[in-house]
């Protein structure tokens, strides 16, 4: 089936969510329009039609060199030459300081219509914002402006075999060469797009040790690599596999080797050191991305289940044979997958709002978009695998049948709460920094504006147990702390989540699915959030009852 962008709620989240419109220096309406317009022209037009070809066929390695599937070039010089990749980034390096949350309805629609893809420009942002706020001069001057154009896509190496969420056991090594570049040797893995042919340059932010650094994430440093030197010779890195994944099959998960030959010539980003301040800079930027990624695959899931259930022709409702949609159980279903989908897009583009904000000096906006870059990530990539498995639910049995395209969008989906920061390790964020953060006026400050403007019963009275649930844990030992950290992320992303789909529903541009869509969220998903204060304050006690070898 075809993909629709969503533009209709794209624009009425931005409006009542966002506030777009209120944004100092902020885009007029029919920029606004414009862009969601062009951007759903793209993911429909270009991005789309590509998904099952790089599902089926994908990325292709032999011997270093990785090809893309057919289309994916010619595509993939359509975004470029669309200027897409500039939209939110700074005009002094080419692009058009538009909001981060104008780009998020891009990336929206591109992860929509084909997440794969949509992994490549993905972690372009992330470089551009680490190596604008953390970069030299000359760094700026050399690669912005290229990276910026979306000629010279980027990457983000941090994992290694023994490194994974445990970044400070990181062994890659740099060593001075006396001329202000360094040599880099080691190893790289999961890294996506870390080889291609969309480009023939490809950026490589790296992270590595120097001589003489100190133990853990203190000693870490961040390095620009580029795969071409600027005398246009091949740099001292390739690509030695790609993995064999479950999903996201068009995007080339890669072994990275640096410095087979004596080393890789990198240029250090921010201080020696300091590499883990830039690289939260990116991970931040990934987090709210990957969240994107859950509702945009959401979206898929949802329209592809609704067409298949008004197709589906299976028993009878008032003695007429009637479309599986017609059957209160399917129904459930297919409102469920909207719901939450509206619910978790609404809560990742406010998200975005806040870090506009934070851009223009509001130190309230940042402490904000702290708080809720966790629930962002994890409840948005949550959802998207929980509405991609009722998508296949919707189909039945040919759900399970890959031609379908159902079980596709359940497969990419399942990667997005692992990477990025496992979304365990964003609930232990979110219990162990963020309820502290600012003296815990952060997050009380959240609590107090859903107090002060929700109206729904039901909402009230998951507010009031989320505000019992923080006192509780703040005076939680650590692991007992951790041990709710889980049900407590999901408790308050549903209510940040109520909050903003009740306020889309009281608009006047609200539809009749916008609002049967908030109250069901309301009637259903809300109590349910309410249920999980139990599991919240239960402590870790019951975890450690047995030895973990007795749970085999």
């Amino acid at each position: 089936m075809s993909f629709t962008a969503p533009v209709r709620e794209q624009r009425l989240v931005l409006d009542a969510v966002v506030q777009v419109g209120e944004l100092e220096g902020g885009p007029d309406g029919e920029i606004v329009d414009a862009v969601l317009e062009g951007a759903a022209a793209l993911a429909e037009g270009e991005f789309a039609p590509l998904a099952r070809s790089g599902d089926a066929v994908g990325a292709r390695w032999d011997n270093g060199i990785v090809t893309m599937p057919d289309g994916y070039r010619e595509a993939w010089r359509a975004f470029v030459e669309g200027g897409w990749m500039t939209l939110a980034a700074p005009e002094e390096h080419g692009g058009q300081a538009l909001p981060f949350a104008l780009s998020a309805a891009l990336m929206d629609n591109l992860n929509a219509a084909n997440v794969g893809f949509a992994l490549c420009p993905m972690l372009s942002m992330g470089a551009i914002e680490a190596i604008d706020k953390h970069g030299s001069d000359e760094l700026k001057r050399n690669y912005l402006p290229k990276i910026v154009s979306g000629e010279w896509p980027a990457t983000m190496n941090l994992t290694e075999p023994q490194a994974g969420s445990d970044v400070g056991a990181l062994k890659t090594r740099a060593e001075p060469n006396g001329d202000g570049s360094w040599r880099l040797t080691g190893t790289k893995i999961f890294i996506t797009y870390g080889e291609h042919d969309l480009s023939d340059q490809i950026i490589h932010m790296v992270l590595a040790r120097t001589p003489g650094a100190p133990e853990g994430t203190r000693g870490i440093s961040l390095f620009l690599v580029p795969k071409l030197l600027p005398d246009g010779t091949r740099n001292d890195l390739r690509c030695v596999s790609i993995e064999h994944k479950m999903g996201i099959h068009a995007s080339p998960t890669c072994v990275m080797s640096y410095g087979d030959e004596g080393g890789a010539t990198g240029w250090l980003v921010g201080p020696e050191n300091g590499g883990m301040a830039a690289m939260f800079t990116m991970m931040n930027n990934a987090r709210l991305n990957v969240g994107l990624q859950g509702v945009g695959i959401a979206e898929r899931a949802t329209q592809r289940a609704v067409a298949y259930a008004l197709d589906r022709k299976q028993g009878f409702r008032n003695r007429l044979a009637v479309p599986i949609a017609e059957h209160p159980d399917v129904r459930r279903m297919l409102l469920r997958m909207r719901a939450l989908t509206m619910g978790a897009r609404a809560l990742v583009y406010y998200a975005f709002g806040q870090v506009d904000r934070a851009a223009r000096g509001d130190p309230q906006a940042a402490l904000r978009a702290e708080v809720l870059t966790p629930l962002a990530k994890a409840w948005g990539t949550d959802i998207g695998c929980e509405v991609a498995s009722l998508g296949v639910q919707v189909h039945g049995g040919m759900g399970y049948i890959e031609e379908t395209g159902a079980a596709q969008h359940l497969r990419d989906a399942r990667i997005a709460p692992i990477y990025e920061g496992t979304n365990g390790i964003q609930a232990a964020d979110l219990v162990s920094r963020k309820l502290g953060l600012d003296g815990g006026l952060a997050f009380d400050g959240l609590i107090a504006d859903v107090e002060a403007e929700t109206e729904d019963s039901r909402l009230i009275a998951l507010t009031d147990a989320v505000e019992i649930a923080a006192a509780s844990l703040r005076d939680a030992a650590p692991d007992d702390r951790l041990a709710g950290s889980y049900p407590f992320l999901t408790m308050t992303s549903v209510m940040v989540a109520g909050w903003l789909v009740e306020r889309m529903a009281r608009t006047a541009n609200a539809d009749e699915r916008t609002r049967a869509a908030a109250e069901y969220f309301m009637a259903t998903v809300v109590p349910e959030a309410l249920g999980l204060g139990a599991a919240a304050e239960a402590g870790a006690a019951l975890l450690y009852a047995v030895p973990a070898e007795a749970l085999g």
